[in-house]
């Protein structure tokens, strides 16, 4: 059996005002989004975090500037080809 497999990146941070946090914005977030590609025919498959180094530019890199780290968060989706 074979699959057809699609990435949708999720931010690594939603934010939430303090006096409407419930502690399950996160799982509502990402139930959302995995109903939502469920409605196009996509199954869920996993979810990855996938760390990006950030490369400074030419001047920046002779003024001393490092790279800078960030992390993201990609849920996978899958249906048979």
């Amino acid at each position: 059996m074979s699959y057809k497999y699609k990435m949708v990146q999720v931010p690594p941070m939603i934010s939430v005002k303090e006096k409407e946090h419930k502690g399950t914005e996160a799982a509502t977030y990402m139930e959302s989004v995995v109903n939502q590609m469920a409605d196009q025919g996509w199954d869920f498959y996993r979810v990855d975090s996938i760390g990006v180094q950030l490369q400074p530019g030419c001047l920046a890199g002779l003024l001393g500037k490092k790279a800078a780290e960030g992390l993201y968060y990609v849920i996978t989706f899958r249906k048979q080809a």
